[in-house]
């Protein structure tokens, strides 16, 4: 789900605004407005529902992919296709953001797809954030991500193709209903479905991104040989945001294989303070690694 074009990565910023302009202004924490906040909880669920509908569609009709997604034919065009096909099969606010979104530039089919599947999980992580819950579903995605990696024979039942849909969903349920945030089972659901090319750990890391992403922090990764106790993790995450300019989220795994300190994966920089990876350091400095 990464868009590399220059074109799609502007109109995916787009897209994003436009999305903020859907949410009704009641879906967050401590809002305040005419309805209440559990008739906007349900709009949230069911824009993400109606997205996650649309880039089904999307993916398995290649030709209306391409027809939505082409940049010699006009805006308005698209998007009145998009309303043709979609007319009282998906909310009124799904439908208005989907005749948006088609009427942008993409640089390739699958870049439109990606942003419709992108605004999607952001639509369960705003869900999840107004319940007071965004917490939750970063840490229960990260968790469950932990727990396929450890359990190659769950791996194999969920990814694999062994099993019909009934059955994996059946698998999702017995671990997770009534475990997690409703916006987690439904993000798991939709990866173990529909994996769109990406392994399962692919995915959840995919989506934790764009969880974190809603609430504009960075994940970071810290691996350490023992529970880190909580007046420690404050200290790390305030030093991190301190040092990143944005919140940082935690997401904490027990490694025995870590010799001393802690390791801190964020994006593609790993800060090591391990004993393991000073010694690594020396090596190479010694030219002996």
């Amino acid at each position: 789900m990464t868009i590399t074009g220059a074109v799609s990565r502007a109109s995916l910023a787009e897209a994003k605004e436009r999305f903020e302009a859907v949410i009704p202004p009641t879906a967050v924490a401590g809002g305040s407005g005419g309805s209440s906040p559990q008739n906007d909880y349900a709009d949230l669920a069911v824009l993400g529902g109606d997205l996650f509908a649309v880039l089904h569609l999307i993916d398995r009709e290649h030709g209306l992919r391409r027809a939505v997604s082409d940049p010699a034919r006009d805006g308005a065009d698209k998007a009145q296709l998009a309303r043709i096909l979609l007319e009282g099969k998906v909310s009124p606010a799904a439908l208005g953001l989907v005749a948006d979104v088609v009427r942008l530039r993409w640089s390739k089919p699958s870049e439109l797809a990606d942003a419709v599947e992108t605004l999607a999980v952001t639509a369960e992580a705003a869900r999840a954030e107004a319940e007071g819950k965004i917490d939750d579903l970063e840490d229960e995605l990260f968790r469950f991500s932990r727990v396929v990696e450890g359990e190659p024979e769950l791996r194999a039942a969920l990814a694999g193709r062994g099993l019909p849909d009934e059955r994996k969903l059946g698998v999702v349920d017995a671990l997770l209903e009534g475990k997690v945030t409703a916006s987690t089972l439904t993000l798991v659901t939709e990866l173990v479905l529909r994996p769109r090319g990406r392994s399962l750990e692919g995915g959840l890391a995919e989506y934790g991104k764009l969880v974190a992403q809603r609430r504009q922090r960075l994940v970071a990764l810290v691996r350490t040989p023992a529970e880190l106790p909580e007046a420690q993790r404050t200290r790390l995450a305030a030093v991190l945001a301190a040092a990143y300019g944005h919140d940082v989220h935690l997401n904490i795994e027990i490694d025995p294989t870590v010799i001393g300190g802690l390791s801190v994966e964020i994006g593609d920089e790993i800060i090591d303070g391990t004993i393991a990876g000073r010694l690594d350091d020396v090596r190479r400095r010694l030219g002996t690694g």
